[in-house]
C-alpha cells in the first residue's frame, strides 16, 4: 500500500520512521502468539489533528506499530532499566511505572528496573536522591494510589550529567514520562548519547493531563480529569441555583489548550459559557462575556462559567515571569473575572452571588479511571516492548486505536491546541447555549 512517511507543516517535514540501535539478533522470550503480525501500519490521521497540520483531509500514513518483536536489540538477562517521572502530577503516572516493571520482570526476566526519585534531578549527584530498585512486590498495588511514587521535579538539568549517571548505572533502556518539556529533554538526552556512541534506549511516555501533546488525540489521564472536573461543574450549579442571579465560576487547567474545559462542558449540561486559551474573548462591550453574562441572569436567573487556566490572558498583564519548567507564569484568569463581574453587575444594580471553584490539584491527584488504567498499561508494556527491541528517541502513542511509536521530532514540534473552528468547538458552543462572544 502506498503510504506518506512524511509530514508537511509550518514548513517542515517530520518523518514517520523510528530510530533504532542497531539489528536485533537476540530470540525474544515472549510466545510467537503474541508477536506483532506486522511491522507498520497505515492509519488516517483524526481530521482534527490533520486539519492543525495542514488543512486538508486525512491521508493513510505509515507507522511503526507498537508490540513485542520477535527478535531483541537488548541480551534480557543482562540488561538493565531505568524510569523516571518528570513535571505535574497526572492521574495514571503510577499505572504506566507499574506496567513498566511487571512486564520488564514477568515477560522479559530482566533482573533490574531503577526508579530515579524526583524527576531529572535524580541523576544528578549534588542533589543526592536515593535510586529505588523497582520489583514486583513494591509496585502491586501502587496503580491504587494518584500521583508517583517516584516523585517528581521541574526544571531542567545537563544532558551531560544526566548520561553520565547512565554510564555509572550501566543503564541500558530509560523511560522518561513527562509532557512536552520532559519530551525536549529526552530530545537532549538521546543526542548526548548518540555524541558518546553508546547503546542506551531512550524511551518517551508522553504525559500532559492538558491534552496538548502533539500528534495525540488523547493522553492518558485526561478522560480521569474529566471526569473529576465534571464533579466541580455539577456542584457549581447547584451552588448557582441556590441563589437569585448565582454565579457558579469553574477554573480548569489548561495552558495553552481548552481540552479539558470543552470536553468536561460536553459532558455536563449545566455549563452557559466555556472560555478557552485559543479564543481571545472581549470582556466588555457589545457582544462581550459581561453583557451576555447580564442577559443569561436576567433571562434564567443563574449561570455556570467554565475557564482554562490559560484564558483571558490577553486581558492581563504579563510580568514575563517563567516556573522552573521555563513555562511563562500564567495571570489568574478567575481573578480578573471575579472582579470584573462583581463591579459590572454591581453598577447595573443587578443583585447577584458567586461561588469559585477551583479543583485543579484535586483532579491532577486522583487515581486513573478504568480506562485510564487500561490505557497506562498498554503504554507501558509497549514502552518494554519499544525499548528491547533497541528503539530508541521515540515515544509510545496511541492512534486510531491502534499503538504506534511516534518520533520524539513529531511531539515536541508544536503543542497540541483545539481547533475552534471544527464540529468539536461547534458542539461545545451548541451545548452551552453560550453566544459566540466577541473577540479581541
Amino acid at each position: 500500500m502506498n503510504a506518506e512517511t512524511r509530514i508537511q507543516f509550518d514548513n517542515i517535514s517530520l518523518s514517520t520512521e523510528i530510530q533504532s540501535l542497531g539489528r536485533a539478533s537476540v530470540p525474544s522470550p515472549m510466545p510467537a502468539a503474541s508477536l506483532i503480525d506486522s511491522e507498520f501500519l497505515p492509519l488516517y490521521v483524526d481530521k482534527e489533528v490533520m486539519d492543525e497540520l495542514n488543512d486538508h483531509e486525512p491521508v493513510p500514513l505509515l507507522f511503526e506499530a507498537a508490540g513485542p518483536r520477535g527478535q531483541l536489540y537488548f541480551d534480557p538477562s543482562k540488561a538493565k532499566c531505568a524510569v523516571v517521572t518528570c513535571g505535574g502530577l497526572c492521574p495514571g503516572i503510577n499505572d504506566v511505572i507499574r506496567a513498566i516493571v511487571m512486564e520488564a520482570h514477568h515477560k522479559y526476566r530482566i533482573p533490574t528496573v531503577l526508579g530515579i526519585k524526583y524527576g531529572l534531578e535524580g541523576f544528578i549527584p549534588k542533589y543526592a536522591h536515593d535510586v529505588e530498585e523497582l520489583t514486583p512486590k513494591k509496585v502491586t498495588d501502587i496503580h491504587q494510589f494518584g500521583g508517583t511514587i517516584l516523585g517528581s521535579s521541574r526544571g531542567p538539568q545537563a544532558p551531560a550529567e544526566i548520561v553520565d549517571a547512565l554510564e555509572r548505572m550501566n543503564i541500558s533502556c530509560l523511560f522518561m514520562i513527562g509532557g512536552d518539556g520532559t519530551m525536549k529533554a529526552t530530545q537532549a538526552i538521546v543526542r548526548e548519547v548518540a555524541e558518546r556512541n553508546l547503546r542506551v534506549s531512550v524511551i518517551g511516555i508522553p504525559k500532559t493531563i492538558d491534552n496538548d501533546i502533539n500528534f495525540i488525540s488523547q493522553s492518558f489521564g485526561f478522560e480521569t480529569a474529566v471526569f473529576k472536573a465534571t464533579e466541580a461543574i455539577q456542584c457549581a450549579h447547584t451552588e448557582a441555583l441556590g441563589y437569585k442571579n448565582g454565579i457558579g465560576l469553574v477554573k480548569l487547567m489548561g495552558r495553552e489548550s481548552g481540552f479539558i474545559a470543552a470536553h468536561a462542558t460536553l459532558a455536563m449540561k449545566e455549563v452557559n459559557f466555556v472560555l478557552i486559551p485559543e479564543i481571545p474573548f472581549a470582556l466588555h462591550g457589545e457582544g462581550g462575556l459581561l453583557q451576555a453574562l447580564e442577559t443569561r441572569l436576567r433571562g434564567r436567573k443563574h449561570a455556570v462559567i467554565v475557564a482554562a487556566e490559560g484564558a483571558g490572558q490577553h486581558l492581563l498583564e504579563s510580568r514575563g515571569e517563567t516556573d522552573p519548567s521555563g513555562n511563562v507564569t500564567l495571570a489568574d484568569v478567575a481573578d480578573v473575572l471575579k472582579r470584573e463581574i462583581k463591579q459590572y453587575l454591581n453598577e447595573r444594580g443587578v443583585p447577584f452571588s458567586m461561588k469559585y471553584i477551583d479543583p485543579s490539584y484535586i483532579i491532577r491527584s486522583v487515581p486513573a479511571n478504568a480506562n485510564d488504567k487500561v490505557y497506562c498499561g498498554f503504554l507501558g508494556q509497549n514502552a518494554v516492548h519499544a525499548a528491547m527491541a533497541g528503539k530508541t528517541n521515540m515515544v509510545v502513542a496511541k492512534l486510531m486505536d491502534r499503538y504506534v511509536h511516534l518520533p520524539l521530532e513529531l511531539v515536541t514540534s508544536k503543542r497540541r491546541k483545539l481547533n475552534v473552528h471544527s464540529a468539536y468547538w461547534q458542539a461545545v458552543l451548541e451545548s452551552t447555549g453560550q453566544p459566540e462572544l466577541a473577540t479581541l
